[in-house]
């Protein structure tokens, strides 16, 4: 869930693997199998039996499989780092992926030159109709759907955006990190909260402040996705989106080489439909992108698979002033099988109310359950709130198995971009969305061209080699430290550390590794292995466990 993205800043503290190892930008360690186009997951619907804490040496093949992990994912990330160093034919890169704002506006001249060179790599489709640019349409209006739609309309290719709901409320925690503001260009009033503290509560109701590590002009940003989502849809409009408040049907594949898609939606703002149902129409395209949530229409109508994923159930709630004084800068995570088999419960702060909410993937069917357990853990905090609203929403847990076919294209929670353990989406949907643009921008020569298949898969291995090892690691992470009250234990113990927290945080902020101290990593492993035995025995199964 994106609401976890705040987690994420504490996540990465629980390996002996340095933060390196996961968060190296262009990493080409062998993402899991579902990121390969493995078999598809299977659901796990009923909770399964409890096992006993694991000893220090039934997690040693764990941790020193992180390890190797790390090893492996920094070597490859120096060996693609020095082949992305070295020009390519003509003195200068080809790879217009993940630029800068300023240079995302190149200029005439430069544009010329940066797709002279990109027909290196160009395996574009035949020619458009004369007269016509590439014509893209984007199922869905979230941060994904809405940063691809920007990115592509500002350069001019034709472009609809469908959302359902334009004034949509997805259930979400809506935490993103600092660099997201610069890096896509979002006003500082965006931001509701600026949480420079978080507290970590463990099963045996430790707690742990987080936080100290962060600079005065630092902080994690809480936004409302209705106010996050409608911005970005406006302006990827006042860019010439064309912005579809409708609901998308299905559509009808192309049965040869350059036929286009026909999608078929109801149009609510449609005159002559009811306001309910609206109109039925259609839309004929080149391109389609899914951008619809886990639940994706898209991704059934191409055939991508389907993945294991996690409901999350949140509630809004306004509590008294005097607490709401309290989480002005506060988040609150909790650990327990009372909140969580699997997953974690939280108390994040938003304009004028609380989020309280959990999550899980083992037991869907318990969340009401978990949802007690997280009020009455926090009660002493949320005592006298009003319930203003309720939401419950499926998280995908793994990308999906197929996100691409022939020319479309999955993007953001459809394509399964959340982090496991952590929940992080938020930001990563809006960077698939970005990724997804440019490489069709790159492809079809700014429109003037038709695409492929192929072409759009190179904007998944570059997702991949980018993002593949945080994926796999983040994986491991929950099969270590969220299985048991006494690995829970351990892990938020181990958050008091200085150099984790700073690490962490750092490398969440900013989405780039900051330091890399071999002997800080070696004591983390250390301590990682001494917390998990001391606290093997020290939580009873029973303890958290609501009757």
């Amino acid at each position: 869930m994106s609401s976890a993205s705040l987690a994420s800043a504490v996540l990465a503290s629980a390996a002996l693997v340095p933060a390196s190892a996961f968060l190296a930008p262009g990493s080409a360690v062998a993402p899991p199998a579902a990121l390969r186009g493995g078999q598809q997951l299977q659901h796990q619907q009923t909770l399964p039996q409890q096992s006993a804490s694991p000893s220090p040496l039934s997690c040693a093949p764990a941790v020193a499989g992180l390890a190797a992990l790390g090893v492996a994912a920094a070597a490859a990330a120096s060996r693609r780092q020095s082949r992305r160093s070295a020009p390519l034919a003509g003195g200068s890169s080809a790879r217009l992926v993940g630029l800068t704002a300023a240079e995302r506006r190149p200029s005439a001249a430069a544009k010329s030159r940066s797709l002279a060179e990109a027909k290196i790599i160009v395996c574009a489709g035949g020619k458009l109709p004369e007269g016509r640019k590439l014509r893209v349409a984007i199922v869905g209006g979230g941060p994904a759907g809405a940063c691809c739609a920007d990115s592509l309309a500002k350069e001019g290719i034709e472009t609809f955006l469908i959302e359902r709901k334009l004034d949509n409320c997805k259930p979400c925690g809506g935490a993103i990190p600092l660099c997201m503001l610069e890096e896509f260009d979002l006003p500082k009033n965006i931001v509701d909260r600026e949480v420079k503290k978080m507290t970590m509560i463990s099963p045996t109701n430790k707690e742990v402040q987080i936080g100290q590590t962060l600079k005065d002009h630092e902080y994690i940003g809480m936004v409302r996705r209705e106010v996050l989502d409608d911005f970005l849809r406006n302006r990827a409009a006042e860019n010439g989106a064309q912005l579809i408040n409708g609901l998308f049907l299905g559509m009808q594949l192309p049965q040869k080489t350059g036929e286009s898609y026909v999608l078929t939606y109801n149009d609510y703002n449609s005159a002559e439909g009811a306001s309910r149902t609206g109109e039925k129409k259609t839309l004929e395209v080149d391109v389609v992108i899914g951008a619809d949530g886990a639940n994706s229409r898209v991704a059934k109508d191409i055939g991508a698979g389907d993945y294991e994923y996690a409901i999350a159930f949140q509630e809004r709630m306004r509590i008294p002033d005097d607490k709401m004084e309290y989480y002005k800068d506060r988040a609150e995570m909790y650990v327990g099988e009372d909140v969580s088999p699997d997953f974690y419960a939280w108390v994040f702060p938003k304009c004028d109310h609380v989020a309280v909410g959990t999550g899980t993937v083992i037991d869907k069917k318990g969340i009401q359950r978990y949802q007690q357990g997280i009020r009455d853990r926090a009660a002493p905090r949320i005592a006298g709130g009003e319930v203003l609203r309720v939401e419950a929403h499926p998280i995908p847990e793994h990308p999906r198995p197929r996100r691409v076919n022939n020319r479309a294209a999955l993007i953001g929670d459809a394509a399964g971009y959340v982090t496991k353990c952590s929940g992080e989406g938020i930001y990563f949907a809006a960077k698939s969305g970005r990724m997804c643009a440019e490489r069709i921008l790159i492809n079809s020569e700014y429109g003037t061209r038709m695409i492929d298949e192929h072409d759009l898969k190179q904007h998944i291995r570059e997702w991949d080699a980018k993002y593949g090892a945080t994926y796999l690691v983040l994986d491991l992470l929950q099969k270590v430290f969220y299985t048991t009250d006494a690995q829970r234990e351990s892990f938020v113990e181990l958050c008091e550390e200085e150099y984790v927290q700073r690490v962490t945080f750092d490398s969440y902020l900013y989405k780039t590794v900051q330091g890399n101290n071999p002997i800080g990593d070696l004591k983390l492993g250390w301590q990682t292995l001494a917390s998990l035995w001391k606290n093997e025995n020290k939580v009873p199964d029973e303890m958290r466990t609501l009757v």
